[in-house]
């Protein structure tokens, strides 16, 4: 006989709800891309209970009226020592019985007396919100040091771990060995807690590259079954693409890149990682450009984006259908970005679009299309990657390239180039080919001589300085280690202007310590002949509107300006788009 639900016991209704889960397609929990904030860009590591609160209300009066929902707290929020961007392992994270994370009871004080995350978690829900945190691949070495037991089971800690799994820029976790007994109970066990605090959003870094097969299968598992949709994300990137198919099966979305920030370079390279994910974009699963970097980072410092370019940005995001998740300071947004993010227009083809694809690469001129559901009309984004600045070269003019630097290339290299009768000097590093776009590297002793003596190039000022992730700095890594060189990332370009009398440049090169050992990146040395054709200042895209299946006469409307601009029929051009720019319309047949 079939009892009411209100005969059944408490276990008997969640073993209920977690096989009615388990039936269903995790697909349904994300269907179109997540759109939300995530607290790393601001507040790195170090968001509290009431800036969070603050934050939401924010969130709530300004950008849920258009669909912005999700909201993440991100990476160590068990920790209470926290101040900024860097992980301080030295101190005691905050963790229950069974190996697994709690809030911090300092930053997260409703937390306390083993209430986890759930008063938090109600609080977003009552205000129309869902709520997510990072985590960590694996299980804590905390845990693992203490061998606390696996819940609901004989086995500790010891038991299911793997030591020689851990991610090489963080040192919070061991990787949990998938093939031993008690290993999927830890995990079940995870989100068996997420899911009683009310966690709707879970995004796992040191999954993505390298590709953890055996770990995402078991979070997969334990997700289903939690008895709670929780919408996964894998991360960092780049994800290899031969794991696409995989991904499509375990995940709601992942990472295309590194950590996203306000840099051109980056933002230049990600619309060839989103092209090539195109095939892998399906309904559930989206490819993830990671986080807008607009407004208000790093506690207070505006974004390095002009306007044009956080424009470009959202609307490559918008067509390509990456998630949408704001690293901006919602308490302090200005009108103009505001105005970017609550477009109604834009966000409707992020969430409400088909067949989005990369239509035409000609150079540095690109258009994307995507088809409107359930009409004849379609999308058409136009985008000038081009610049006239000295962060546009021609690889093929440098002076010197360097080996591959890293995997399956040399650990460092000593590099001597000629650089007698040049005008100014660049040096360029840059990935070669395996995602390392973020990847911190160094020119170790760089100097030039000649007639004039010997001039350390730490003493010399830079005409221009620009890096894929924080800042070129002299005499230190990215991160802050002392170096006897220049510190930066790749995707870098420095460029000085050459004194009279040297001939001749020498430098050390390297990826620094802390760089992740998989890694390969090429430094280039270069003079003014890799800069005598730059973009020009504007240029025409003309396309095809048969190529879209678009035939007679169509309406143009202008997406970003809001209004019709006109009608076209056969071609249609974009006039005179300028470098750094992006233009988008919606091309409707013409009754």
């Amino acid at each position: 006989m079939k009892l009411p639900i209100r005969y059944l016991s408490a276990a008997g209704v969640a073993l209920a709800a977690a096989a009615t889960l388990s039936a269903a397609d995790f697909h349904d929990w994300a269907p179109t891309p997540p759109m939300g904030w995530n607290s790393f860009d601001c507040f790195g590591l170090s968001l509290t209970e009431a800036q969070a609160k603050e934050q939401a209300e924010a969130m709530i009066k300004q950008l849920k009226p258009f669909g912005w929902n999700v909201f993440v707290i991100d990476h160590q929020w068990y920790n209470d020592n926290q101040k900024g961007f860097q992980s301080d392992i030295r101190h005691q994270f905050a963790m229950d019985e069974y190996g697994r994370f709690i809030p911090a009871p300092e930053r997260f004080p409703s937390s306390k007396d083993g209430k986890g995350l759930k008063p938090l978690a109600d609080y977003m829900h009552e205000r129309g919100l869902k709520i997510g945190v990072h985590l960590m691949r694996g299980i804590p070495r905390q845990a693992v040091r203490e061998n606390t037991k696996v819940k609901g089971t004989n086995y500790r800690a010891q038991d299911i771990v793997n030591m020689r799994s851990t991610c090489p820029w963080n040192q919070d976790m061991y990787g949990v060995d998938m093939s031993k007994p008690g290993a999927q109970e830890y995990y079940d066990s995870v989100f068996e807690q997420f899911a009683e605090w009310g966690l709707d959003f879970i995004k796992i870094d040191d999954l993505s590259r390298p590709y953890a097969t055996a770990e995402i299968e078991g979070i997969r598992k334990a997700i289903d079954k939690c008895g709670r949709p929780i919408i996964l994300s894998l991360s960092p990137g780049d994800t290899p693409i031969q794991n696409g198919a995989h991904a499509d099966r375990h995940a709601n979305m992942w990472r295309v890149s590194d950590d996203f920030w306000d840099r051109w370079e980056p933002l230049r390279g990600m619309f060839g990682r989103l092209h090539r994910w195109e095939p892998y974009r399906i309904k559930g699963s989206w490819p993830d450009a990671d986080m807008l970097p607009f407004g208000i980072i790093e506690f207070t410092r505006p974004t390095n984006f002009t306007h044009d370019e956080m424009r470009l940005c959202f609307t490559l995001w918008s067509i390509a259908r990456s998630p949408l998740i704001l690293g901006a300071d919602m308490t302090k947004l200005d009108d103009w970005t505001l105005k970017l993010l609550t477009n109604k227009e834009v966000i409707e083809i992020n969430q409400n679009s088909e067949n989005n694809r990369q239509l035409i690469q000609d150079g540095d001129l690109i258009v994307w299309t995507a088809d409107v559901p359930g009409s004849q009309d379609k999308y058409l984004a136009f985008f000038n990657t081009g610049t006239s600045e000295y962060n546009k070269y021609d690889r093929r003019k440098a002076i010197l390239e360097s080996d591959g630097i890293g995997l399956n290339g040399v650990p460092e290299e000593e590099l001597s180039a000629n650089i007698r009768g040049s005008k100014i000097l660049a040096l360029a590093v840059i990935d070669d080919g395996y995602g390392s776009s973020y990847s911190h590297s160094a020119w170790i002793q760089p100097e030039i001589s000649g007639p004039a003596g010997t001039k350390k190039l730490v003493d010399m000022k830079w005409a221009s300085a620009q890096a894929g992730w924080g800042a070129v700095r002299n005499g230190l890594t990215s991160d802050g280690q002392e170096i006897d060189g220049i510190g930066t990332h790749a995707l870098s370009l420095i460029v000085y202007k050459l004194p009279e009398g040297y001939d001749t440049f020498k430098s050390k090169v390297k990826l620094v310590d802390n760089s992740d050992s998989r890694n390969r990146l090429k430094f280039l040395v270069l003079n003014e002949k890799a800069f005598e054709q730059p973009s020009p200042e504007t240029s025409d895209i003309k396309v095809d509107l048969s190529s879209i299946g678009l035939s007679g006469k169509v309406v143009v409307r202008d997406l970003w300006e809001g209004k019709e601009i006109g009608t076209a029929e056969g071609t249609f051009t974009c006039e005179k788009l300028p470098c750094h720019t992006t233009r988008l319309y919606r091309l409707s047949p013409a009754k």
